[in-house]
């Protein structure tokens, strides 16, 4: 996933991120948070600050700063969160929101979206196409 520290959208989904990797974890799915904002004019996302809010949040799994932005860029990353699955072959079967819950909107936070692909993964089904794009804050690129 991409996320960032100072996104309101992440800052929402957060609790049901760590709440899923305690899960999937579990079950043999890896995470991965990579943040690839520019650190100049966001100085809230530089790397000793993703330190303290991995902490904070009770990250289980790798918060890693994307310093060239090559990895945003080959992953086509558009917005903080956006979310990848990807199966044992490392082909991606999901690219996505997390729910439907967004800052605000009243919905509750499931991660239902991210969990029925997982589900699917993990029992071998097929992964439905109808994929809804993540909604947040788009990548702070470098000029």
């Amino acid at each position: 996933m991409f996320i960032c520290n100072h996104c309101p959208f992440v800052k929402h989904v957060n609790p049901e991120i760590v709440k899923l990797a305690a899960e999937y974890e579990k079950k043999g799915i890896g995470f991965i948070a990579i943040s690839s904002n520019d650190v100049e004019n966001y100085p809230q996302d530089a790397p000793d600050l993703m330190k303290d809010n991995a902490k904070q949040m009770g990250y289980t799994f790798p918060y890693l700063y994307d310093a060239t932005q090559e990895t945003a860029k080959a992953y086509k990353a558009a917005c903080t969160p956006d979310f990848y699955l990807f199966d044992t072959n490392l082909e991606l079967v999901y690219r996505g929101q997390l729910d439907d819950s967004r800052p605000g909107n009243g919905i509750p936070l499931t991660g239902r979206d991210l969990r029925r692909a997982m589900d699917a993964l993990l029992e071998g089904k097929e992964i439905d196409q109808d994929q809804k794009p993540s909604i947040g804050c788009n990548i702070k690129w470098k000029a």
